[in-house]
């Protein structure tokens, strides 16, 4: 679960149960005016009745009941030994009801819920020695809730949800744009400067960021100079050292040997002054097939064991350069660790460029791929360790996530490694 929604969750648990405590407390403390104010009805009401049956006229009792029972749901009756009552239900407020009535009416009033199936709020009294039932309508001592009520505790809880969930975007949403500018960071780019606003926390933490981000693209500037130009200033000492072994007069398999050693120390500046160069280049729109033909074709003419497949028919905006050295350090890795025929593939996924290059070498464990794409990893036991900087996966996974794409390296069937380069769509 994310940190908004458990903000938002708890706040609005929190105030849904504060609104419902407060409910509560209303009715408990206005159960006292309630349980006095229905006590004194129904002791009127008791008194009333006793006052006209006792005062009315015998032959005009019968119609003084009815009217009492249709005008205000009153009835009377005598009690008898056959009827059969149930006891209140222990509702406290028709007990403190029936406490004060009691109180007043005398010790020997009784009360019943029901009366030969006849459910209210039943009282007894007396007239000299008999004694009555009057029933009350139940409704009386319901509270009136109403749609009205209704209508606001809904008002009252969309409110109370409206305002957790404006408590917790206001800590959630700052976060996660930290969060999102942390793994751009992590994928090697330069994120914005996080806007510094909020609460004094959230800007505390925003500012130590920014300024964190600040000193990592000095700190990343700064060694992308020392790389290229340590580098550069490789490149002449290793030109007057091939020149040397030209015109040394040493045996053509020393002059081979070292050759190749010069050779592969220029190919190893070459990659730190590809790493260190970025991804700064222009875009233009670029057809990796062709692209792809380019460097099949460049391998072919060194006879090597390279050869090209599929298309994608698909221009995309590029930095033309970057994709080319990425997709030459793909082919380089290959030939140095892979084994039998290299294939370079093009093909369409889901409307993106993807460009593949497949080996039939040993492949790479599954658990070793993403420090592999790191700068200067390596994996001896996996790839033979031939050579190298260690930075030609780090510059092809730079590449990718410039272009907004991926790098991805999995198991070819049958054996090998299948190099992946998923680019964004393209036209």
């Amino acid at each position: 679960m994310t940190l908004f929604w458990r903000s938002f969750l708890l706040i609005a648990a929190l105030i849904v149960v504060s609104v419902l405590a407060s409910f509560q407390i209303v009715r408990v403390y206005e159960r006292e005016p309630r349980a006095k104010e229905f006590a004194q009805q129904t002791v009127s009401v008791v008194n009333l009745t006793r006052a006209a049956l006792v005062n009315s006229d015998p032959v005009l009792r019968r119609e003084l009941l009815l009217e009492l029972n249709e005008r205000e749901g009153i009835r009377i009756y005598p009690v008898t030994n056959e009827e059969k009552l149930a006891p209140l239900s222990g509702d406290p407020l028709l007990e403190r009801v029936a406490a004060r009535v009691r109180a007043q009416l005398g010790g020997k009033t009784r009360f019943a819920a029901e009366r030969d199936g006849l459910e209210g709020f039943w009282v007894s009294f007396y007239i000299d020695e008999d004694e009555f039932w009057v029933m009350l309508p139940s409704e009386r001592f319901e509270p009136d809730l109403g749609l009205g009520w209704l209508g606001w505790g809904a008002a009252l809880l969309a409110l109370a949800l409206l305002g957790a969930w404006l408590i917790a975007s206001r800590i959630a949403r700052p976060l996660a744009r930290l969060a999102e500018a942390a793994h751009r960071i992590g994928r090697g780019e330069a994120p914005a400067p996080l806007p510094e606003g909020g609460e004094r926390e959230l800007r505390t933490v925003q500012s130590a960021f920014n300024r964190m981000a600040g000193d990592l693209t000095s700190m990343e500037r700064e060694r992308a100079m020392v790389l290229a130009g340590i580098s550069h200033d490789l490149r002449t000492p290793l030109s007057r050292l091939r020149l040397a072994v030209e015109m040394s007069g040493a045996d053509a398999a020393a002059a081979q040997g070292m050759n190749a050693d010069i050779e592969e120390m220029d190919q190893v500046i070459g990659q730190f002054l590809d790493f260190a160069r970025g991804d700064a280049e222009a875009r233009e729109p670029v057809s990796l097939d062709a692209l792809a033909d380019e460097v099949a074709a460049h391998f072919a003419k060194l006879g090597k064991p390279v050869r090209r497949t599929g298309t994608s028919g698909l221009q995309l905006p590029a930095a033309r350069m970057a994709l080319h050295r990425a997709l030459m350090n793909l082919v380089d890795n290959a030939l140095r660790h892979g084994g039998g025929e290299i294939e370079i593939a093009t093909s369409r996924r889901d409307g993106h460029a993807v460009v593949e290059v497949l080996d039939r070498g040993p492949g790479i464990p599954a658990g070793e791929v993403e420090r592999l794409k790191r700068p200067f990893a390596r994996l001896d036991e996996a790839r033979s360790g031939q050579g190298g900087s260690g930075l030609g996966l780090a510059i092809v996974e730079r590449v990718a996530h410039a272009h907004g794409g991926r790098f991805e390296l999995t198991a070819r069937d049958g054996g090998g490694l299948a190099a992946r380069l998923v680019l964004g769509a393209g036209n």
